[in-house]
């Protein structure tokens, strides 16, 4: 926490490296955070053309930058950087976080399956353990949001995939942490879930996979990891078939901020008015 001195030094500096980044609200969620738990620090979004990623990083850091988030399309390079990945990290493939230790050494992780797990179960009351949760996409944004659903002990997860051999290698990759199970649409005939979760990028152009209508019940929870001022295609196929809850992924991304935020500072950032005031600009916008 901040004392009494904090104007002896300057503001810690933080920021997100992606291409595009114009978009991102990582600069505006986590000056929110830092006022609410009165930690200084700066945190800013910088473009980094592409194959630049490393040097960015490591001028970042040379430069007494303490942490960094990284979006598509580097999380791969980010990886690959780091010289420690946390074991979420390790197994998605992927970073979004950086910090450096007190070694020099950088350390990976990645957030966003535990931003999406604590969002489904603490902020909107959902379970996850001994459910049937179906994973619809198998890229890297499926990828890194297993180990933590697994983690969570689902009866079973299913992986569905326009690709069905995609779908089949990423469960293998899994397999050692739980049910989980990969196949393309077809083989999801049949079958119904207690949680669907779009992990595709369908909803980006206004799309829904192709999930048959018998999957989804009056008992099923649709989460989307997309977000919108408007409900994304595949909430508004959950509406249609009568879904128990649908919810975008609004709260995920500011659940996977505030665990790099508790990451670099150590604590934890309070998210329902974070995600209270972007929904509010969301809808007026």
């Amino acid at each position: 926490m901040s004392s009494l001195f904090d104007f002896d030094r300057p503001a810690d500096n933080y920021a997100v490296m992606g291409n595009p980044i114009s978009h991102s609200r990582s600069p505006q969620i986590h000056a929110a955070f830092a006022r609410q738990t009165g930690q200084r620090i700066h945190y800013h979004a910088i473009q980094v053309d592409p194959g630049g990623f490393p040097q960015a990083v490591g001028n970042f850091f040379a430069n007494g930058g303490k942490g960094l988030n990284v979006t598509v399309p580097f999380k791969r390079e980010a990886w690959e950087l780091a010289d420690e990945l946390g074991p979420e990290a390790r197994q998605a493939g992927a970073v979004n976080t950086l910090l450096v230790e007190d070694d020099g050494k950088l350390l990976g992780r990645n957030t966003d399956g535990v931003g999406l797990v604590r969002d489904i179960l603490r902020n909107h009351g959902g379970h996850i353990g001994g459910q049937n949760v179906l994973l619809v996409g198998a890229g890297g944004a499926a990828r890194g949001v297993l180990q933590p659903l697994l983690a969570e002990s689902p009866a079973k997860l299913q992986i569905a995939n326009r690709t069905a051999s995609r779908a089949q290698q990423l469960a293998a990759d899994f397999r050692d942490l739980g049910p989980v199970e990969g196949g393309g649409f077809e083989h999801l005939a049949g079958m119904h879930f207690d949680l669907i979760i779009n992990a595709s990028a369908a909803s980006l152009q206004g799309k829904v996979p192709p999930l048959p209508d018998g999957c989804c019940t009056s008992g099923t929870w649709c989460y989307d990891m997309m977000y919108g001022n408007e409900p994304t295609a595949f909430m508004r196929w959950a509406e249609q078939r009568g879904a128990e809850t649908r919810l975008d992924g609004l709260g995920m991304l500011v659940e996977q901020a505030a665990e790099s935020f508790f990451h670099w500072r150590g604590v934890r950032p309070e998210t329902a008015p974070v995600i209270e005031q972007i929904r509010k600009e969301l809808s007026a916008s």
